[in-house]
């Protein structure tokens, strides 16, 4: 009874907002909220992603954690420890702003050519094809946004004296290898990235319904909203560590792309190994991204709910669809 009355007076205060689903600063919010989730979370694990970079490019040197970050202080002190942050800020601010907020609109798109109202039955069969087909397009022009910085992140920390971040890094680059440098590792980081967004996005919708139904068994809307919040958090640690699994051949790809000038994706790919594609840097990626998905998915709904808007997934969204019929 209290958890119903709880619920009832927060779900009280999101319609006082009054802030409308699928309207222009409904995608404006949901783009500000993977902004802030996106580039926040990646700025604080800056120095695992320097580590994993370097433990990718340079596996005989670094080839343990622990003994990794010793290494890496002893050479280049606490700066060498952060190195890439302005890239990691802003290039995945950029990237969760088109994500998340591109997510949104494509799923309601691809929901409205369907059949909004069997999108949102449980029972409905082309929920999985509307979520992956709408994180793969969102991911696209994502990708985009954050190729660049990445290539400028990764030359940075792989490469003693290039340049100490964005704003000298980006001159730097366009200096000696022009705007194809900028880009040179765009497929292999779609290869990485689509995969990951694909399975991250319709994981973590199916892990809510999931939850709700067979754990919690109640409705979205009876529960408070740290319950919710709670239900972010389960779902989007699942998600995280699906994605990270698949994903991490590609990504150590895109390490060798950006760190060796000339080589191509093939080659790259023959150079590492089949085994080394799939198990180098992987505990050290499940160990980040499980978190970070987690923690990104947590800031992304509750700069939501501050905005007035519910938790991503779950039956509240698949009601607003219809509403918005």
């Amino acid at each position: 009874m209290e958890q119903t009355t709880s619920s009832s007076s927060w779900e009280a205060k999101l319609r006082g907002k009054k802030l409308e689903m699928f309207t222009g600063k409904y995608y404006a919010a949901c783009a500000a909220g993977g902004m802030i989730s996106a580039g926040s979370v990646h700025l604080l694990i800056t120095p695992f992603d320097m580590l994993k970079v370097n433990m990718q490019a340079y596996p005989l040197k670094y080839h343990s954690i622990a003994s990794s970050f010793g290494t890496v202080y002893r050479e280049q002190g606490m700066t060498g420890i952060w190195k890439g942050w302005s890239s990691k800020l802003f290039g995945y601010g950029a990237q969760g702003a088109c994500k998340f907020g591109l997510y949104e609109y494509f799923k309601k798109s691809f929901s409205d050519i369907s059949d909004p109202a069997a999108f949102s039955a449980q029972q409905s069969n082309n929920r999985t094809v509307i979520y992956i087909a709408s994180s793969l397009s969102a991911q696209v022009i994502a990708d985009v946004a954050l190729c660049p910085f990445e290539a400028v992140k990764v030359r940075v920390q792989t490469q003693p004296g290039f340049a100490k971040g964005v704003s000298d890094g980006f001159p730097r680059l366009y200096a000696t290898e022009g705007i194809l440098g900028f880009y040179k590792g765009l497929l292999p980081l779609w290869a990485r990235n689509i995969p990951f967004s694909m399975l991250m996005f319709s994981s973590f919708e199916h892990s809510v319904d999931f939850i709700y139904g067979r754990v919690l068994n109640r409705q979205k809307s009876e529960c408070s909203m740290g319950t919710q919040l709670g239900v972010t958090c389960m779902a989007g640690y699942m998600s995280g560590v699906m994605g990270s699994i698949v994903s991490n051949p590609a990504d150590n790809i895109v390490t060798a792309l950006n760190n060796n000038k000339g080589i191509t994706f093939l080659q790259a790919a023959r150079n590492i190994g089949i085994v080394d594609l799939f198990t180098r840097s992987l505990s050290l990626r499940v160990m980040l991204v499980g978190p970070l998905v987690t923690a990104q998915w947590f800031c992304y709904d509750t700069c939501k709910v501050l905005c007035g808007l519910p938790t991503s997934g779950g039956n509240s969204e698949k009601r607003a669809q219809l509403e918005a019929l």
